[in-house]
């Protein structure tokens, strides 16, 4: 397969291809699916895949300092999980349900978009109860695709106490693949965020952060490594089946995303110094791709009286990055749009015979796993 470093044909005269589904197919044994972090969190191991020497090495994460120089910008996301889980019942058959919050509507109504499990017994005008003296009640009130629902919670107090409630009945969303091997524990709610996470809107973490301990953040100070956050609050979307084989027809959600008129000048003078910009995890990339003038320098959402955006961005190669020159991120599932990217931004032959390779030498792979440098 012909791709460049970028994911785009080395012929530039010939017609783009299209990459299938099934290409982004591997084995990844279930020993492999990390169920916890790492205990010192830039004690994980990490990847290092070298574009232009077409070389990969094998170090710690906190080694990554190695590979930069002063006034080189890491991009990170800020985005804070909310606990989006909530366990309860249907009113009048006492049915145990699963509702998983994705965003809220409608502040003055208290309309929520959310999934709920299992889907089938959960109809418009149901009525759910989420604590034993019915403080806290939602009504179904449409359908929106199989598993979605619009949801009006009923409750009596403003709109901070509700919201509070919410918080405290809610639980870590943890990604199905560890709930399916492991129950919700508490010390995921502070090991399923970054430690930089201050602003509160996403139910899927920006995992390649996590690696990022306060020791590893100040030594990269100490080094003239430079650090700014973008916002994009990641959705269900990374993680839901791709059931399309043609890549081309696959829809994603959309995703809400802020770049402060700052952060934005910060990465352009950084590009126009000559320095690296370093993209850390996917939700970032994905953030500076959807924001970008032609010239590569990035926009600020703060435009036309708004100071956000929502991006439905999917890539996957061939593709043409306009921004980073080097990207941090996890090791994926198979199939997956995270994968998707990654193998856009490093090469499809060079990226998927690294996931064979660290399946071979027993990385962790997923949440909590392991990471990967593509420099």
């Amino acid at each position: 397969m012909c791709l460049t470093n970028a994911g785009k044909c080395c012929n530039f005269a010939s017609q783009f291809f299209y990459m299938k589904l099934s290409e982004f197919k591997y084995y990844l044994p279930q020993e492999l699916i990390a169920l916890h972090p790492e205990h010192e969190r830039d004690e994980a191991r990490m990847m290092v895949l070298n574009r232009k020497t077409k070389t990969i090495e094998h170090k710690l994460f906190k080694d990554i300092v190695n590979y930069f120089d002063e006034g080189d910008l890491f991009v990170m996301n800020n985005t804070r999980v909310f606990p989006a889980l909530l366990f309860g019942e249907k009113e009048q058959t006492r049915a145990k349900i699963r509702v998983f919050l994705l965003r809220e509507l409608d502040e003055e109504s208290r309309l929520w978009d959310v999934l709920v499990d299992p889907a089938r017994k959960i109809r418009i005008g149901n009525k759910l109860s989420f604590c034993e003296d019915d403080s806290l009640v939602a009504e179904v009130i449409d359908n929106t695709t199989s598993r979605g629902r619009t949801l009006r919670f009923l409750f009596d107090g403003d709109h901070d106490a509700f919201k509070k409630k919410l918080m405290d009945l809610g639980t870590t969303p943890l990604p199905d693949d560890i709930q399916r091997l492991r129950n919700i524990e508490e010390e995921d709610a502070q090991n399923y965020q970054t430690l930089y996470a201050t602003e509160e809107g996403a139910v899927v973490a920006p995992a390649a952060g996590f690696h990022f301990s306060r020791e590893l953040l100040k030594r990269m100070e100490l080094l003239g490594l430079e650090r700014t956050y973008i916002t994009l609050h990641a959705g269900l979307s990374n993680f839901n089946d791709i059931d399309v084989e043609d890549l081309s027809k696959h829809k994603p959600d959309s995703e809400r995303m802020i770049i402060l008129p700052e952060v934005a000048q910060t990465i352009n003078d950084t590009k126009d110094a000559g320095h690296k910009i370093v993209a850390v995890g996917t939700t970032t990339m994905k953030a500076l791709e959807s924001s970008v003038y032609s010239n590569g320098h990035v926009k600020t959402t703060h435009m036309n009286g708004k100071e956000d955006i929502w991006t439905s961005k999917f890539i996957y190669p061939p593709y043409r990055f306009m921004v980073a020159d080097a990207m941090v991120t996890n090791l994926h599932a198979s199939q997956s749009s995270m994968l998707m990217m990654v193998a856009a931004f490093g090469g499809y032959d060079f990226v998927m015979n690294a996931y064979r390779l660290a399946v071979e030498e027993k990385y962790h792979f997923l949440t909590y796993g392991d990471a990967m440098l593509i420099i």
